[in-house]
């Protein structure tokens, strides 16, 4: 049975409001989470439902209006920008529709990237990104630049940023989106492997009922609140 301590994430009474021409839109409305130490969570719902807005707060790249995210037993309001940041490096992987890797950077260079932020040398944070781009099928591939290499490659490359600095959870906003059928599957399933190996927490925003169904649990979006429901044995 899970315990306080093997919870990796918790997000409490979570609301967001923005204010458009003098009008504030609430976009979650009381949202509650909670992740435990390799745990795999899928988060459905309809476009425009809030769902990247949730795991911005969640991986405290934003604050809620209202509410408290915890990442690894840290109150993420009650930190500054600078301890937020080294909050993320540490325990938050973010993988993205989008590669988001750094175009005048090759695959390796991007990859090491986050451990040299944490001050790792140089040559280690290399050998680091090494291994792992080997693991996701990108041995042969290290110095090519974001624009050499093709989409499923770009997010193979993706995932191994997210994953070098051994995170406790990675954050997936629609990691497959911009794949096709093959290349979705094949990122999709090296997630899945990497979070066998590394025992890292998933949380997976998914248009694709498919592979939310795969996940340990799903929780669907909807009102700016999230109810969980079963998901269907793979």
């Amino acid at each position: 049975m899970p315990t306080a301590n093997d919870t990796v994430l918790e997000g409490v009474d979570l609301v967001k409001e923005f204010i458009q021409g003098g009008v504030t839109l609430q976009v979650l409305r009381g949202a509650n989470i909670r992740v435990q130490s390799g745990e795999r969570i899928a988060i459905v719902g309809a476009s425009g439902s809030g769902k990247t807005t949730l795991l911005q707060l969640l991986g405290g790249l934003d604050l809620p209006t209202r509410g408290t995210v915890g990442i690894a037993g840290a109150a993420m309001n009650q930190l500054n920008d600078t301890e937020r940041g080294r909050l993320r490096n540490h325990a938050v992987g973010f993988v993205y529709q989008f590669h988001h890797l750094l175009p005048e950077f090759t695959a390796l260079e991007n990859v090491a990237m986050p451990l040299l932020v944490r001050r790792m040398p140089p040559r280690d944070a290399k050998r680091e990104a090494g291994a792992l781009l080997a693991r996701v099928g990108l041995a042969e591939r290290l110095n090519h630049r974001p624009a050499q290499l093709s989409g499923g490659e770009r997010q193979r490359a993706a995932v191994a940023r997210a994953l070098v600095t051994r995170p406790k959870l990675v954050l997936a906003d629609e990691p497959t989106g911009n794949l096709d059928g093959k290349n979705a599957a094949q990122v999709f399933e090296l997630m899945l492997e990497l979070n066998r190996e590394l025992g890292t927490s998933l949380v997976i925003v998914t248009h694709d009922e498919r592979l939310a169904a795969r996940l340990d649990r799903v929780l669907t979006l909807a009102d700016g609140v999230l109810t969980e429901r079963r998901a269907a044995v793979a």
